[in-house]
């Protein structure tokens, strides 16, 4: 899988949010993780001179030595996979490299705060080309919870992806049932037969859906055939209920949707047989939030959401709870990709000496999940 078809760990949908710069004269440093592509509006003169859609600096040569950078606190923490430094219409002011420092912290620190954590370097200084995407690689196995991106030295940048895996903090979601198919869980769409106008990773968003396109929409069947999408739980889980909203598609919601669903560690997705349903097939409404109860009682690794025939649906929502087995695996991978730092803050926390912490978290990769 190319890393660009991975979340956007810091988008402003997914709850990033850019923390602070050292500068942003012309352009402002919110509009990096804006959501909505680029765009270019020739003539809109400000008192700054010409407005651009994404974040820019002043000239630093000859004003003061380093750099400019900004920090940002991803939404959704994970492993980054891969980074797109878009330049887009900076022609004649973008910057001449890129580079991004990663950490992963407790909590919600402060800007000073996070001064004193342990950076490391995601992404070394990389040439920039102006007008364009610029897409990065990164080999790490750390998940991260804040970024720092330093201009090198001064310009502009338009818009910072940064791709990646989600993993969820398994202490937020223990104990209570919770969005298994969620973005921000770790929900992940894995296939489906149509995404002409928009996909349908759209529908694991948080928060309302916005407008049409922000949903998954397909385009017009002309068979007897229907429209479906699998997706990939954040962990095996026991779904109780299911919601699916058709909020502003009025004259396009599907005529009726289905579940069906599937455990993957017992049985493959190819075997058409070995999905039961979840949900049979069911009327929707037009701009409606729909809920329904789910009674299989069985475990699911995988859910396939059917339209019938066709059409959109803004958000997808399954809850329910986790198995024994999936609660254990989702803490032992967040523990084991973790800084060795927020490892040592993590078991410190919990009760262990700072001696047994730092032994245990230098020990990694942990077989048995921490006691937390």
């Amino acid at each position: 899988m190319k890393f660009t078809a991975l979340p956007d760990l810091a988008s402003r949908p997914h709850g990033g949010t850019v923390m602070a710069a050292s500068d942003d004269y012309f352009a402002a440093k919110e509009n990096l993780i804006k959501a909505e592509a680029p765009v270019f509006r020739p003539h809109t003169f400000t008192e700054k001179g010409q407005e651009y859609d994404g974040w820019e600096t002043r000239r630093r040569f000859g004003r003061s030595e380093g750099n400019d950078w900004a920090l940002l606190r991803l939404g959704a923490p994970g492993v980054v996979r891969g980074v797109n430094v878009d330049t887009a219409f900076f022609l004649g002011n973008y910057p001449e490299k890129v580079r991004i420092e990663a950490t992963g912290v407790e909590g919600y620190p402060s800007v000073a705060e996070l001064e004193t954590a342990e950076w490391f370097e995601l992404v070394p200084p990389r040439a920039l080309s102006g007008g364009q995407d610029n897409l990065f690689t990164v080999d790490s196995e750390q998940r991260v919870t804040h970024l720092r991106v330093h201009m090198l030295p001064d310009g502009g940048i338009a818009r910072l992806r940064v791709h990646g895996e989600v993993v969820p903090d398994p202490r937020d979601l223990d104990g209570v049932p919770f969005d298994l198919v969620a973005t921000l869980s770790g929900g992940t769409v894995v296939g489906c037969s149509d995404s002409f106008f928009s996909p349908p990773a759209n529908m694991l968003q948080p928060g309302e859906s916005r407008f049409m396109a922000d949903g998954w929409e397909t385009a017009r069947r002309r068979d007897d055939g229907h429209d479906w999408a699998i997706v990939r739980l954040a962990c095996q889980a026991v779904p109780s209920v299911a919601e699916f909203a058709t909020t502003h598609y009025r004259g396009n919601p599907p005529d009726r949707v289905a579940l069906s669903g599937i455990d993957a560690t017992t049985s493959s997705l190819n075997h058409d047989d070995a999905w039961f349903p979840l949900l049979p097939e069911t009327k929707l409404q037009a701009d409606t939030t729909h809920r329904f109860r789910l009674t299989s009682g069985r475990p699911v690794t995988h859910v396939r959401v059917e339209n019938h025939p066709d059409g959109g649906i803004g958000r997808f929502r399954l809850y329910g709870s986790p198995t024994a087995a999936a609660r254990d695996e989702l803490a032992l991978r967040w523990f084991n990709l973790l800084p060795e730092a927020q490892a040592i803050a993590v078991l410190t926390a919990a009760g262990a000496s700072l001696a047994a912490a730092k032994a245990a978290a230098t020990a990694r990769p942990a077989t048995v999940p921490p006691q937390l």
